[in-house]
C-alpha cells in the first residue's frame, strides 16, 4: 500500500506542476498520475526513474525556443500541451510491460522497457530538437525537401537528436538499476538496447507518418497536415489509413523498439559468450 501512496503523491506534484506549466491539459495530467502511480507501484525506482526522466526532458525540451516551432508545429496532430491520449501512446506500452514483470518477473521485460522508453524519447527529442534545425527537413522515402512540421521529414539533426536520447534512457536507466542494487546488467548492454530502440522507433515513426499515417491538406494555406482543421478551415485527407494516426504511430513505433531492444540484447550476450 505504501508504494501505491508514494507513487501517488510523487506523481500528482510532478503531473500537477505540468499542468500548471501548460505541458499537460488536465485529461492529460489525470493519465500521468495513473501512469506514474501504477508503474511505481508495481516497479521499483528503476522503472519510475526511466518514466520520470523521459517525461521531465520531454517537457523541458518542448519549451525550447518555443516560438521558432510553433509555425512548424501547427500542423501536427498534437502539440506540447500533452493530453491523455498522447500520455497512454508514449507510456502505455512500458506500464504493459511493468504490469508483465510484476506477474511473471524476468529481466527481459526490463530491456525491452528500455527499448520502449528508448524510442518514445527518442522520437520526441527528434521532434522538439530537430524543430531548431537549420537544414531543410528531408522525406525519409524519397530524400526530397519538405516543409517544416511534415511528417515524415527528418533532418541530421533530428536523428542525431534521436540517438542521444535512446543513449539518454539507458543511461538513466542503469543508474537507476544501481539504485536498486539490481546488478547483472552491463552498463554497455543497457546503452545499447537504449540506442538501438530510440533510432528504431523514431525513424520507424518518421517511416510510417511518410507512409501510411492519415494526413490531411488545407484548403486555405495548401500545407500537408495531421489534423483534421487547420487555418480554422476543415482540411481533406489526402492519404493514409483513417483510424492511423499519430497516437497510433507512437504506439506501433515503440513496440519495434522495445522489440528489437531484445533481439539485440540477445543477440549480445550469445556473442559474448561465444568468444568466451
Amino acid at each position: 500500500m505504501i508504494g501505491w501512496i508514494v507513487g501517488l503523491i510523487c506523481s500528482s506534484v510532478i503531473a500537477g506542476a505540468a499542468y500548471m506549466k501548460k505541458s499537460l491539459t488536465m485529461s492529460g495530467a489525470s493519465g500521468a498520475i495513473l501512469l506514474g502511480t501504477t508503474m511505481y507501484a508495481l516497479g521499483s525506482i528503476a522503472w519510475y526513474g526511466v518514466l520520470i526522466a523521459f517525461f521531465v526532458s520531454s517537457t523541458l525540451l518542448t519549451k525550447l525556443k518555443q516560438q521558432r516551432k510553433t509555425a512548424a508545429e501547427s500542423g501536427y496532430a498534437k502539440s506540447g500541451n500533452r493530453d491523455m491520449g498522447q500520455v497512454a501512446a508514449n507510456g502505455g506500452i512500458g506500464l504493459l510491460l511493468c504490469i508483465f514483470n510484476a506477474c511473471w518477473p524476468h529481466p527481459y521485460w526490463w530491456i525491452a522497457f528500455i527499448g520502449v522508453m528508448g524510442a518514445v524519447t527518442a522520437d520526441t527529442w527528434a521532434t522538439e530538437i530537430g524543430g531548431l534545425s537549420r537544414s531543410t527537413p528531408r522525406s525519409i522515402l524519397n530524400g526530397r525537401k519538405v516543409a517544416p512540421g511534415t511528417s515524415g521529414g527528418i533532418t541530421g539533426l533530428g536523428v542525431a537528436a534521436s540517438a542521444l536520447g535512446g543513449l539518454f534512457i539507458g543511461l538513466i536507466g542503469w543508474l537507476f538499476l544501481q539504485v536498486d542494487d539490481v546488478g547483472g546488467i552491463n552498463l554497455g548492454y543497457v546503452l545499447l538496447v537504449g540506442l538501438t530502440g530510440g533510432l528504431v522507433g523514431s525513424l520507424g515513426d518518421s517511416l510510417m507518418g511518410a507512409s501510411i499515417q492519415v494526413m490531411y491538406r488545407c484548403k486555405a494555406c495548401g500545407r500537408d497536415v495531421e489534423t483534421k482543421n487547420h487555418c480554422n478551415h476543415p482540411t481533406e485527407k489526402i492519404r493514409g489509413l483513417q483510424w492511423f494516426n499519430n497516437d497510433t504511430v507512437n504506439i506501433i513505433a515503440s513496440i519495434l523498439g522495445g522489440a528489437l531492444a531484445v533481439r539485440i540484447y540477445k543477440s549480445a550476450i550469445e556473442l559474448i559468450d561465444l568468444l568466451r
